[in-house]
């Protein structure tokens, strides 16, 4: 399959453009005509050297060097002036739109759904809000003025050499053309160069995030020099592509240079000629070759401010790509607005599949009623996760339905349901805050006698009194500063404090010893009661109160039932149970003598 031309590609951008450019059309517009001032008075100089020398120096006609020298200083300062108010207009507008797309990319990104997080790396997704939009600052900024000015003043003076000089001008716009058609050609060179430097830098952004992210373990592992390796051959690759873009552009400036010189060359020569046969003035063959200076100075200022242009256009066309990903709450189907629920959940034959062809969860159905607890257990990969992933609808399935309180949940507007659903995941993500900013995210309009209550129920209060700004400390990035059951534990007051009719608990004393474990269960059953509550623990006597048992194997429920049930049973959940607590008796055992013993509780 072709890839599309440049001319291609710019027409699909221009819808984009009109919309950054609409709710700013009169501030462009504005800046449009301080800069056509601008430009007519730098003219001001050039065209006044041809009365100066004409006039004065060779006619003697004192009388309008006054004139003549007070026009030039009124048009340098007009111009002076509009070139300050273009700059702040223009620079400030570009500046402002780059905040408004960072905003804008940030909140559409947020609304996305979890596969197209889990397909794209943070610091991919980073670089597309950050540095993508950078260069878009170019198209309100002052980089298009700059192009339109350019443009502008070259008419202009095209007009005014054809005026001096038919012959040379016709020559000299037949050098332009010829090397506009080369500039062309360089610009569908550069710009392929700029979207690929996008894409490299998004890759080197997000491993470099994960690096930093994961400092400990590479630490831990002494992986340093292997992480440096891998960086720098990103750095090398991005430092290849700008070499690439600078050669490019470098030959483009040779070029321009060297024109300059052609024609300047060629301008002397028959400017010489003509001033000795007397068929120019001086003054008119030295306002000629000023103007001829302005008529070409855009065109080498449009290889610099091309270049900027097809960065701005490379980076709104990644952008775009973001853009088209449809938000999860705008799916059309997603219309019912769900009312306050008492959280019966049912799975109907439920299939689902991450990628086509590989299914990870194979004809699931199951009911659990309002205020009971529904704990899933098996091995690692079973599906366990799946599941909970379906029940927070972060998926939808792709055969079956699952129900909450009668209404399918791919139906129903996901703002409605998440309000009325609570989470502690095994992961205890906590943000760069205070203990107290983390626990009341779930509920910002939450009193302070509510955060407190929820910080002493999930037993939060035993180690934040103890800090010496207590419940205003800062606990770091991803809350580097607790240990991982102190994390755990500010995840539960967090799910409290939301006070959900749909409980998640995945893992959520995964990080805790036996004795914490022990003091905070009477807090998680306090948060289970009159909840509808789903539980993954790897610790089967953390559920041995549950209301009933899923044991999932490799995305079926082979065996249900409450622990007395499963037990009695002698099933999996029974060799699972067993040869967990036959694993923990014999931990203490004589080196060699618990071999036989095999961990098989995911």
């Amino acid at each position: 399959m072709e890839k599309p031309s440049q001319s291609e590609r710019l027409r699909t951008l221009l819808p984009e453009i009109w919309v950054l450019m609409k709710p700013r059309r009169g501030l462009l517009l504005l800046g449009g005509a301080l800069m056509v001032v601008n430009r007519v008075c730098g003219l001001a100089l050039p065209v006044s050297t041809k009365f100066l020398i004409n006039n004065v120096m060779r006619q003697g006609q004192m009388d309008m060097l006054l004139p003549i020298v007070l026009s030039v200083v009124l048009a340098t300062l007009v111009q002076g002036v509009t070139s300050f108010s273009l700059t702040q207009l223009l620079s400030k507008a570009g500046q402002r739109l780059i905040y408004e797309m960072r905003v804008m990319i940030q909140d559409h990104i947020a609304r996305l759904p979890v596969a197209y997080y889990d397909s794209n790396k943070v610091g991919n997704l980073v670089s597309r809000i950050m540095s993508d939009v950078e260069g878009v600052r170019n198209l309100i900024g002052t980089g298009l003025v700059e192009l339109a000015g350019g443009l502008l003043t070259s008419a202009i003076c095209t007009f005014l050499l054809f005026r001096t000089s038919v012959t040379m001008t016709s020559i000299v716009l037949v050098v332009l053309v010829l090397f506009g058609a080369v500039l062309q050609r360089v610009f569908k060179t550069v710009r392929p160069i700029f979207r690929e430097r996008a894409k490299i830098n998004a890759e080197v952004t997000g491993r470099l995030t994960e690096t930093l992210g994961g400092v400990r373990v590479i630490k831990g592992y002494h992986a340093e020099k292997r992480e440096s390796e891998v960086f720098a051959k990103g750095a090398r690759r991005l430092l290849e592509n700008v070499y690439r873009s600078l050669t490019t552009i470098s030959l483009t400036t040779l070029a321009s240079t060297v024109l300059m010189g052609l024609v300047g060359s060629l301008i002397m020569f028959l400017g010489a000629r003509q001033v000795a046969a007397h068929r120019m003035e001086i003054g008119d063959f030295v306002m000629y070759t000023s103007l001829l200076a302005f008529m070409i100075a855009p065109v080498v200022q449009i290889v610099n401010i091309g270049s900027q242009l097809s960065e701005a256009l490379a980076g709104l066309e990644r952008t775009r790509q973001v853009l088209s990903e449809r938000p999860e709450d705008e799916d059309p189907l997603r219309a019912t607005k769900l009312p306050a629920i008492d959280g019966h959940v049912r799975f109907e034959h439920v299939s689902f599949a991450y990628e086509p062809g590989k299914t990870v969860l194979h004809d699931v159905s199951f009911e659990a009623r309002p205020g009971t607890v529904t704990a899933l257990v098996g091995s690692s990969g079973s599906g366990k996760s799946t599941t909970i992933g379906l029940i927070a609808a972060f998926h939808a399935p792709n055969e079956g339905k699952i129900l909450v309180d009668g209404f399918d949940l791919s139906t129903v507007e996901l703002a409605s349901y998440r309000l009325q659903l609570g989470l502690v995941l095994q992961d205890s993500f906590l943000f760069d805050g205070t203990i107290r900013e983390n626990v009341a995210f779930s509920r910002p309009d939450a009193t302070e006698e509510q955060v407190m209550e929820a910080c002493r129920i999930a037993r939060v209060d035993e180690f934040a009194e103890r800090f010496s700004d207590r419940y205003d400390t800062v606990i770091g990035e991803r809350g580097v500063k607790l240990s991982g059951g102190q994390k755990q534990r500010v995840s539960i007051a967090r799910a409290i404090l939301a006070d959900p009719r749909i409980l998640i608990l995945d893992e959520a004393t995964s990080s805790l010893d036996s004795e914490s474990e022990a003091l905070i269960q009477s807090g998680l059953w306090y948060l289970m009661q009159g909840r509808t509550t789903f539980v993954i623990a790897h610790r089967l006597s953390t559920i041995r109160r549950a209301d009933q048992i899923l044991v999932v194997e490799s995305g079926r429920i082979i065996e249900r039932g409450n622990h007395a049930q499963l037990y009695a049973a002698g099933g999996r959940y029974y060799d699972l149970y067993t040869r967990q607590h036959g694993l923990e008796a014999n931990l203490f055992l004589a080196p060699g003598e618990g071999d036989k013993i095999e961990a098989t509780v995911g």
